[in-house]
């Protein structure tokens, strides 16, 4: 049996990438790939040079037993996405339980992703919280809000720029306008930036300054409107 290594890469910073990393992709026998021309990218900056093979979410499902075959046939392969560690919304976990499921060892490593930085520097509580990842756009979006009204521990969820006035709106509507709330912005980039304050407070600031980026809303749990917070 081979091994299936999930290997975080940076979400801004270069410098985030591990020496363990680095020496994986440069010792597997293929480079998974959730765009090859992004990743193209990040292996020449390191002088990696290895096969690269796109898997992505829109062929993640005829492509997984293929590689499951490669694994069970003793290859070792090395899965990344675009930024940040795959299957922490971004492909992988279909890869992975396929993987698993044959008895193939499957390795994560430790790395680069962008919702622990976001809260740990929120000033909420972090001692327990809830990964929301991206809200569902359409169909259930009010349904898991509603759901989430009583949810005590801190709640972090991704958005893009162009729907998080929208969002931080909604949020306001369900959960009241005092809820405290931080908004990091490219996080371990050069404009890296946290705005903080009531959900009221936050939404009056993108409205006057519009967001850019890649975006972390971490939004207080029920009870924890104590937690007044400054933005950066």
């Amino acid at each position: 049996m081979g091994t299936l290594y999930i290997i975080p890469t940076p979400v801004g910073n270069m410098e985030d990438m591990t020496l363990r990393a680095i020496r994986i992709l440069k010792e597997a026998d293929l480079v998974l790939a959730e765009d090859t021309r992004t990743s193209g990218i990040l292996l020449k900056h390191f002088d990696i040079q290895n096969h690269l093979m796109s898997h992505h979410k829109f062929n993640e499902h005829g492509t997984a037993a293929g590689i499951v075959e490669r694994l069970k046939a003793g290859q070792t392969i090395a899965l990344i996405s675009d930024a940040g560690t795959p299957g922490i919304s971004d492909p992988g976990f279909l890869l992975a339980r396929e993987a698993a499921r044959e008895g193939v060892t499957v390795q994560a490593l430790p790395g680069a992703t962008a919702c622990i930085p976001a809260i740990v520097s929120s000033g909420l509580p972090c001692d327990r919280f809830c990964f929301e990842g991206f809200l569902p756009q359409k169909k259930g979006r009010q349904t898991h809000l509603e759901s989430l009204k009583n949810e005590t521990r801190t709640m972090v969820f991704y958005e893009s720029p162009y729907r998080l006035l929208k969002t931080l709106q909604q949020f306001s509507e369900h959960f009241g306008s005092d809820r405290q709330v931080s908004v990091a912005r490219e996080i371990s980039k050069v404009h890296e930036e946290h705005i903080r304050g009531t959900l009221e407070e936050v939404i009056q600031h993108f409205t006057e300054t519009a967001p850019r980026g890649e975006i972390v809303i971490v939004l207080a749990g029920k009870n924890n409107k104590d937690n007044k917070l400054k933005k950066e």
